[in-house]
């Protein structure tokens, strides 16, 4: 029997964000391990997506390190950054889809910008993507002509055409119905069996996160609350997270005189 722990494949630490005075993540310490499926969640302003785009390397923290692929992304150069950024597959929000090309000009971008691959080469790994999210038949429709739930599958395809170590999905089922949601989440797991790769997933919707993760990370206010199979975060002990799960609203209490300042401050000088 191997009972050997799966290697980390990101590996953040003491990691710290702020935009102007506001500190948006604090002290966060998180290890991603090779083949799991990692869930990100928090309520808005949690620092979630601000998470997301420091792994990504697309913002620079103010302080701590990323390692990826055991390089530390905040100290490498461009070049070297480049190349880890070959290995990672992206699937927006919203798809990103450029409405001007076809669906199967926008899944071959990557290789396009990445490849010296001919044509007809470039056209059958397109086809193939389109294969594993269910769209075979798609590509010559323009992003327009299609619904919602195939908007994203078609960005998913665009996101596996180079066939990722590392895959992210941010805010998969937003605007979708339940059944298509449904749907997305199974193509999810789909992918993580048939290709081995390492998916982290950033979202606010529970039903697909209890279905989908291996572990996940919760964030409250900029810090990292806790990280858990399942289970472990649906019985935690930490209020804010039990509130979360059973959608009960926070009552702050209110200082007068801090809201009184808040309303009167001269917000002229203040970073945006």
């Amino acid at each position: 029997m191997n009972d050997k722990t799966p290697e980390n494949v990101i590996e953040v630490r003491d990691l710290f964000m702020h935009y102007g005075d506001r500190a948006v993540l604090s002290g966060i310490n998180l290890d991603i391990r090779a083949g799991e499926i990692m869930v990100i969640m928090g309520g808005s302003g949690s620092g979630k997506t601000t998470l997301m785009r420091n792994l990504l390397g697309l913002i620079k923290p103010t302080s701590g390190s990323i390692c990826i692929f055991g390089k530390d992304i905040t100290r490498i150069s461009s070049r070297e950054l480049y190349a880890i950024r070959r290995k990672i597959g992206v699937a927006f929000q919203g798809g990103a889809l450029l409405g001007s090309m076809s669906v199967a000009a926008n899944i071959e971008l990557p290789l396009r910008h990445h490849t010296k691959l001919d044509e007809n080469t470039m056209r059958i790994m397109s086809r193939m993507k389109l294969e594993v999210v269910n769209l075979a038949g798609f590509e010559n429709l323009m992003p327009s002509e299609l619904s919602g739930g195939m908007l994203k599958r078609a960005a998913l395809a665009r996101a596996i055409i180079m066939d990722p170590s590392l895959l992210f999905f941010d805010e998969p089922s937003a605007g979708l119905d339940p059944v298509v949601s449904a749907e997305l989440d199974e193509l999810i797991l789909r992918l993580k069996q048939a290709m081995k790769v390492t998916i982290i997933v950033v979202t606010h919707e529970l039903e697909s996160a209890f279905k989908i993760a291996d572990r996940i990370t919760v964030l409250g206010h900029g810090h990292l609350l806790m990280t858990g199979t399942v289970d472990e975060v649906q019985h935690s002990g930490i209020e804010a997270i039990q509130d979360m799960i059973n959608r009960r609203p926070r009552d702050e209490a209110i200082n007068a005189d801090e809201y009184l300042a808040r309303l009167t401050a001269d917000r002229s000088q203040q970073r945006i």
